[in-house]
């Protein structure tokens, strides 16, 4: 077509038909080749459509590798095939990885729930007061509640809310360091309990003996990528000093979060653990 007077110019159904190009295809038209054999005309516009659509994907997937893999140390050893299949997993689960707007990273779609095995009014050991802190740990204390609600794995409970279980906090120092440490014992013992199983790891060491390439990486605070439920969310407010906050993701301490974990992780990589 670079001969062309114009670039504008029409193209009539007979002209396509001798391509097996159609329009809309929304009457499943088909044509004869020989005798018996038929084949489906091709739809332009879905073509169309799915040419425009690699072509946003692939550009999203340019902006990814550019921005949250430029640290990303990938084999050299790879294959390029090989690499181009990591990139693709790490594309599709992009929301797992940190960024500017959203710091901690979270995986959607695995929301949990946790289930009490008593019903209300709860018993006293599920609301436990705020333990009686000095100013340097409290201090302390705000500092890591700032950093977990920058986060987005803590928010601070509404004055209209009702607070039903709590959770008391613990300051612990180690070398002049201080931690933040969730008392759920009380919750753990009146949590109904998750039995899905955790592999071995000498099976999983028998699984890999036999394989070529091993892939490994570590989550940043792995089982705060967990989301909960808004239920599950009401019964996992902690309370320092002042305020009381809920946790938005699975917080240490619960005794359910390696299953939940576990299970979230056979359930992205089916064929990879």
């Amino acid at each position: 077509m670079n001969n062309c007077t114009s670039q504008n110019f029409i193209l009539g159904n007979d002209c396509l038909n001798i391509y097996a190009i159609d329009i809309d295809n929304h009457k499943d038209r088909y044509f004869t080749i020989g005798e018996n054999e038929r084949k489906k005309f091709a739809s332009l516009l879905e073509k169309r459509e799915m040419s425009v659509f690699r072509q946003v994907e692939n550009s999203m997937k340019e902006t990814f590798v550019t921005d949250h893999l430029i640290e990303a140390q990938i084999s050299s050893e790879l294959t390029l095939k090989m690499k181009e299949n990591i990139i693709e997993i790490l594309f599709q689960y992009r929301e797992a990885i940190a960024s500017d707007n959203e710091p901690q990273g979270a995986i959607k779609g695995h929301e949990v729930f946790i289930m009490l095995n008593v019903e209300r009014p709860y018993p006293p050991l599920l609301r436990i007061p705020a333990y009686t802190d000095t100013p340097r740990a409290r201090e302390a204390l705000k500092t890591h509640i700032n950093e977990l609600m920058k986060l987005g794995v803590l928010r601070e409970v509404g004055h209209n809310e009702e607070v039903e279980v709590t959770t008391h906090v613990i300051k612990t120092w180690n070398n002049d360091k201080a931690t933040m440490v969730n008392d759920f014992r009380s919750l753990n013992t009146y949590t109904i309990p998750d039995r899905y199983p955790i592999p071995r790891i000498h099976e999983t060491l028998i699984q890999l003996s036999k394989e070529r390439l091993i892939t490994s990486m570590d989550a940043l605070r792995g089982f705060h990528h967990i989301f909960l439920t808004p239920n599950s969310r009401k019964i996992l407010r902690i309370i320092p000093h002042c305020c009381s906050y809920e946790y938005l993701g699975m917080p240490f301490g619960i005794g359910n979060a390696p299953c939940h974990y576990q299970r979230m992780m056979n359930t992205i990589f089916p064929h990879g653990l």
